[in-house]
């Protein structure tokens, strides 16, 4: 077959040349060592926790190296496009204090290589499939469904490969005048590569991935689609042309992409591309309720999208300490070694990952979350939740409107020797401090009162309270007045005198205090209560007193 005259046929509006959008897209200059990443995700609506996994690995390389960090919106699937997906996705890894150096935006385009999203490169790609036809590398193929079905069903038959390859590969040795022929008659077509790979051969490929060594595998031998009809690319043969237009040096996946290995090398040595870096990420697992290991599921794990920790309110900073512990195996010792360094210090390196399966633990990652926001000072706490509110619970910001008070309410019980590590994420922050708003203030039930409190005893303590309150009394002076009338109203100064001899008490000095509590914050377990006092002040914490003795006279 004449190929010139088939690429022709094939192709005769494409007229640029391979060379010309090497002219286009140079190779970029950067220091020689300087690592080229992209996060490539699809724009279905869904960003999940294995994009972030595989995003803080590209921002790691590039940031540590003076590299380039770019997104590639890869939209080639028009069923599973949604509108709106780019912002989604870059709002959401945004969120997560992710940024991209270069790539898609919802607005315009940053960066000299674009465009970058697959959808808007049709020519770029029909250019290079113009010319592995014109060397002989790929051809039309009129098959139908029907055929491709037969086939199938054949190859099941005799217990072969299934696929379209060698003989089975009906249009593969059409001459020019058969697929003139067919094109004027109407008949629709794919492009796919000729492969040089021959079932059953004991040839091999392989690649040495950064992350999991030496991958050999059989070689291809699939004449694989790489256009559709309608001329737009499958993701084989469009992200090996973005990627080398676009001068990516490493490729950060997942493990699922390693069986489609040898028609990406295969792809790649037809076009004359340098193959880059693989990096082929573990896939993330949990425990399930027997113990054994399971992938992340999008139907059984909320966890597994990336809304769930916008919506929960997880500050960025906890969520990449956890996550680089999930990264690199030796993390955790290095944090432990410096406190208070910056991650940035952490030498990130693609040898420490794992290979067998990266387990996720949300308990964890709410224990480091606790370690993490106790570091974080109130103020940029306050300003985190107030943003955090403005998008996810905006009747909450008029809370913020004080801020020296916001902060205050976040500072309380997070210094001395024993700071407090129990506050998580923003949700759970605004639960734990809502007593702090009157509007959100609610006295709880008097049976939720400790049980050796008797009846008509909490007005009495209330009452005995206010009559002792002294705003600024400090703290040992505050609770002294307290173990002194609570003796007066039959209550042990000291809950070890109440355990020695309870019958000759009522209960014990935490027994009223708790009764103050619940008065004041709605709940039978807070911080100390003298702190939330001096935050709460003397006018609030003298009517919320009040309130409730007067509906317990």
């Amino acid at each position: 077959m004449l190929h010139d005259k088939l690429a022709e046929l094939l192709f005769p509006h494409i007229s640029k040349t391979p060379d010309d959008y090497e002219r286009i897209f140079p190779p970029r200059n950067l220091p020689p060592a300087a690592k080229v990443t992209r996060l490539a995700p699809s724009p279905t609506g869904f960003i999940h926790l294995g994009n972030l996994y595989g995003a803080f690995v590209d921002e790691r390389l590039a940031r540590q190296s003076g590299g380039i960090f770019f997104l590639r919106i890869e939209d080639t699937d028009e069923k599973r496009k949604v509108d709106g997906a780019i912002g989604i996705i870059i709002n959401s890894l945004r969120f997560f204090d992710v940024n991209f150096d270069e790539g898609a935006s919802p607005e315009s385009e940053i960066g000299q290589y674009g465009p970058y999203s697959q959808s808007k490169r049709a020519e770029i790609y029909q250019c290079f499939a113009k010319e592995i036809v014109r060397r002989g590398l790929a051809y039309p193929c009129f098959m139908t469904e029907n055929e491709i079905s037969a086939v199938r069903e054949q190859q099941e038959k005799i217990k072969t490969d299934s696929g379209i390859y060698g003989h089975w590969a009906l249009c593969r040795n059409l001459t020019y005048d058969e697929v003139e022929s067919k094109i004027k008659n109407g008949a629709s077509y794919v492009i796919r590569l000729r492969s040089g790979g021959n079932p059953g051969s004991a040839k091999t490929v392989s690649v040495n991935d950064a992350i999991r060594g030496q991958l050999t595998m059989p070689e291809n031998f699939q004449d694989i689609v790489i256009l559709k009809t309608n001329g737009i690319p499958t993701y084989h043969f469009a992200h090996v042309i973005d990627d080398h237009l676009m001068r990516t040096t490493h490729v950060v996946r997942g493990a699922e992409w390693i069986s489609s290995l040898p028609s990406h090398i295969e792809l790649f040595n037809c076009l004359g591309f340098k193959i880059p870096v693989f990096c082929h990420t573990a896939q993330l697992m949990k425990l399930d309720k027997n113990g054994n290991k399971r992938k992340l599921s999008k139907r059984e794990d909320p966890e597994l999208s990336l809304d769930y920790y916008r919506r929960e309110g997880y500050h960025y900073s906890a969520v990449r300490e956890y996550m680089l512990t999930i990264l690199n195996s030796n993390y955790e010792e290095w944090r432990a070694a410096n406190p208070d360094a910056s991650f940035e210090d952490f030498q990130f390196t693609l040898e420490k990952m794992s290979v067998s399966g990266a387990l996720f633990d949300l308990d964890k990652l709410n224990d480091i979350s606790k370690e993490t926001l106790a570091r974080i000072p109130a103020e940029k706490l306050c300003d985190f939740m107030r943003d955090w509110a403005a998008e996810f619970f905006p009747e909450a910001l008029p809370y913020f409107a004080d801020k020296v008070y916001v902060a205050k309410i976040l500072d309380l019980g997070r210094t001395g020797e024993r700071p407090r590590k129990d506050l998580i994420c923003a949700r759970q922050i605004l639960d734990f401090t809502a007593y702090f708003f009157d509007e959100h203030f609610k006295s709880l039930d008097f049976e939720l009162y400790p049980s050796n409190i008797r009846d008509g005893d909490v007005a009495a303590i209330l009452a005995a309270y206010l009559e002792t309150y002294r705003h600024d009394d400090n703290q040992e002076m505050w609770f002294e007045k307290i173990r002194a009338f609570s003796s007066v109203l039959g209550y042990a100064a000291k809950p070890k005198d109440y355990k020695k001899n309870p019958e000759i008490y009522k209960g014990h000095v935490g027994d009223v205090s708790a009764v103050i509590r619940i008065a004041l914050t709605g709940r039978a377990q807070s911080p100390d209560i003298w702190e939330i006092q001096q935050i709460l002040g003397e006018e609030r914490t003298r009517h919320r007193i009040t309130d409730v003795l007067n509906r317990n006279r």
